[in-house]
């Protein structure tokens, strides 16, 4: 309540300058970064492994996000996947946008469920201090820390300032940025790897939400350390992920091969375009009925060309990596012209079906 009433009143009444501005992004980068990063790829899906310097920083500033303690939010999050849009999806999307929000945090009915499902996380001295002080540490560093810069920037008003621009307008931004990926990202986007839950993948989600907005790829492939797979993805997470892996400070980076990421895309286009041809093939024009059966035909093609090689591609690039591999391997060779190939069929079909009338 006080970002849309207070917070105005102050920018109204006094301004902004750009160290408020500054003030603003850096807590909201540091808290932000610390949810996604920390909370969700290091300690809910254990994508990579972190030394400790970056675990703390993750526990403290993620407190300053206000989304409970490390504990509490993984054990919610591993409950979301295991039970995605089901009764004991603490976030279930079934139950409505609102409701997938922030609806499930206002109005619980049920119980809270017991944290049976991090017992690795208790084993952790950093976690368990972070749980014993949770408040402790949100408080002064969410709402003080920010406070108390402001104050030696610009006295009492620049404390204000620092309050309610780096505290609590910055703490309505970042929750709402994880709250859009339980709402938007569920009900918004791309199913480009599997309609198996309603996980979407959106750009714009991933803009706002440093890369997190890339769900449907996040869903189907969990522990990948990216959510934004491909190279030109929005996905600041996974840049600083790999940045701290070369300073030394990360390893153990998990990450799906390639040729998996590809059957699946290849699997989901062709069960896509077999079900708008069983279901919708009368209602489009003889051109659409042309293209759509054409495209059918090759990813059938494609999936039978892909099941005869995708074995000695996964070998021989997986000697390659440990240079005992020929490069001039003609099998090699062929089954990496039919991924370039399956990767633009895939293209081309998604593409298609995206053109297509609405199906009745």
């Amino acid at each position: 309540m006080a970002t849309i009433t207070v917070v105005p009143y102050y920018l109204w009444t006094v301004g902004i300058d750009l160290f408020q501005v500054g003030l603003f992004f850096t807590f909201f980068i540091a808290s932000g970064l610390s949810i996604t990063l920390g909370y969700h790829r290091l300690f809910a899906h254990k994508a990579f492994h972190a030394k400790w310097p970056v675990k703390f920083l993750a526990l403290v500033f993620g407190a300053t996000a206000f989304e409970n303690c490390a504990l509490a939010w993984v054990s919610d999050h591993r409950r979301h996947h295991k039970h995605t849009d089901h009764d004991d999806d603490p976030y279930d999307i079934s139950q409505g946008f609102w409701y997938a929000h922030i609806g499930w945090i206002l109005f619980k009915i049920s119980p809270e469920p017991p944290w049976d499902n991090v017992a690795d996380l208790r084993k952790d001295r950093l976690v368990m201090w972070q749980h014993n002080n949770y408040v402790a540490i949100a408080v002064t560093v969410g709402f003080l820390l920010p406070a108390l810069l402001g104050w030696a920037y610009g006295g009492p008003m620049g404390a204000l300032g620092g309050f309610l621009l780096g505290g609590v307008a910055r703490v309505t931004a970042v929750q709402h940025m994880t709250f859009f990926i339980n709402s938007l990202c569920h009900t918004v986007g791309r199913q480009p790897y599997s309609n198996r839950t309603s996980a979407r993948d959106s750009w714009i989600m991933a803009i706002f939400t440093f890369g997190e907005g890339y769900h449907n790829y996040h869903h189907e492939f969990q522990h990948d350390y990216r959510n934004g797979v491909k190279w030109w993805q929005w996905d600041p997470t996974k840049w600083t992920i790999w940045v701290l892996s070369k300073l030394g400070l990360a390893d153990g980076l998990r990450r799906v091969d390639d040729e998996k990421v590809l059957s699946a895309q290849l699997h989901e286009a062709h069960r896509r375009v077999n079900e708008r041809l069983s279901t919708s093939l009368h209602s489009l024009n003889t051109r659409s009925q042309e293209m759509l059966k054409a495209s059918a035909e090759r990813l059938e093609e494609l999936k039978a060309q892909w099941s005869e090689l995708k074995g000695h591609y996964r070998a021989q690039v997986d000697a390659w990596k440990h240079d005992y591999a020929e490069k001039t391997d003609e099998e090699l060779q062929e089954a990496r012209r039919a991924f370039d190939e399956i990767r633009r069929e895939v293209r081309t079909a998604f593409d298609l079906l995206e053109r297509l009338p609405s199906a009745a």
